[in-house]
Order: structure tokens, then C-alpha cells, then sequence
């Protein structure tokens, strides 16, 4: 479980221009406690787990937000593919103005010693993108569409880091192309039991 706390998501939203010029170290965690107002001799409290905890406690702000940016709209007159596109647009046009900032995150939790943390933030923003959309499934399906949205989040969000630009319309693009890969691939099965 992240530990969560005001003083952290000001300190998480201060280092964000510091991480985008000098990436995710502990000087970046100390300037941005000292620039949220906090003694940056606490930053081992704060952030015990790191440069790499301070990321996936940032991923677990943006999820936050990210709900909160979907509850105030009126989603559940969508279509859920429709849904999930909505809120892996409001997760992108959040993290635009720190693009920078989350492809040194996303370089951060490629390295083979933060694998495992990788999959758990890939796994709870999935989840939380599920919760966002007004899911509310219990069963076996809770699983596989958490695992097919985490692959092709991290597909889109790959796609749209490639470059500097906070444009988020061909990462769009992108998304809505493997959300109908999905559902083509989701259809398939059905019509060869109609068959058999």
C-alpha cells in the first residue's frame, strides 16, 4: 500500500520540474521537499524506498487525480470503450505539462531492479482507470480487464512518450486502434462457438 500524505503530494508536485531537467534522484527528492515548504533532512522519512518510491507515489497521485477529473464528468452515459478512452485522455492531458518528467519516471522503473514495482503501478493505474470508468465487476473478467488495459495503457503510453511534444492526439489515435484490436479479438471467440 503507498503511504499517502498532503505534505508528500506537495512535495510529489514541486520535484516534477526538478525531475524533468535532473530525473529522478535523491537531490531531485530533497529540492522538491525544500521547495513544497518541507525540511529536505526528512526526505529519507518521506521517501524511505527512494527515487523509485517517490515515482510510484506519483503514479499513485495522478491516479487519484485522475479519478477525481472523472467522477466531475458525467461518464456513464458513455459506452465503456468510450469510458476508458475518456480517462486515459484526462491521465494524459494531466501528465502533459510533465512529459519530461514522466519518461525519466518511466526510464527510472525500466531498470531490471525495479521490475516488480513497474508491474504493481502499472497494475493499480489499470485499476484505478477501471474504477474511473464505473467498473465494478467481481468476478474473473476484474482480472482480464485489468491486464488487457495495463498492456495496452503501457503500449499508449510508450507511444506517446517517444517525443517531447504534450500533444496527446496521435497517442489517441494509437489507443483507440488497440482498443478495436480488443474488441475485434474480444468478438472472435464468440462466433466460433456459434459455429461449432
Amino acid at each position: 500500500m503507498i503511504e499517502r500524505s498532503e505534505a508528500r503530494d506537495r512535495a510529489l508536485r514541486a520535484m516534477l520540474p526538478i525531475a524533468a531537467e535532473e530525473g529522478w534522484n535523491w537531490s531531485t527528492l530533497r529540492a522538491g521537499l525544500a521547495a513544497s515548504g518541507e525540511d529536505p533532512a526528512l526526505t529519507e522519512s518521506h521517501f524511505p524506498g527512494g527515487p523509485a518510491e517517490a515515482v510510484a507515489a506519483w503514479a499513485d497521485l495522478a491516479d487519484r487525480d485522475m479519478e477525481a477529473a472523472a467522477a466531475a464528468e458525467d461518464l456513464a452515459a458513455l459506452r465503456t470503450p468510450r469510458r476508458i478512452r475518456r480517462v486515459v485522455e484526462l491521465r494524459f492531458a494531466a501528465a502533459a505539462p510533465h512529459k519530461r518528467a514522466l519518461r525519466r519516471a518511466v526510464s527510472l522503473l525500466a531498470l531490471p531492479w525495479n521490475a516488480g514495482l513497474a508491474l504493481q503501478v502499472t497494475a493499480r493505474t489499470a485499476s484505478a482507470m477501471w474504477y474511473a470508468a464505473g467498473d465494478s465487476s467481481a468476478d474473473f473478467s476484474w482480472y482480464t480487464r485489468r491486464a488487457s488495459l495495463g498492456a495496452i495503457y503501457a503500449a499508449t503510453l510508450a507511444y506517446w512518450l517517444r517525443d517531447d511534444d504534450p500533444d496527446t492526439g496521435d497517442a489517441m489515435a494509437f489507443l483507440d486502434r488497440r482498443l478495436a484490436d480488443l474488441a475485434r479479438l474480444q468478438r472472435r471467440p464468440s462466433r466460433g462457438r456459434a459455429a461449432a
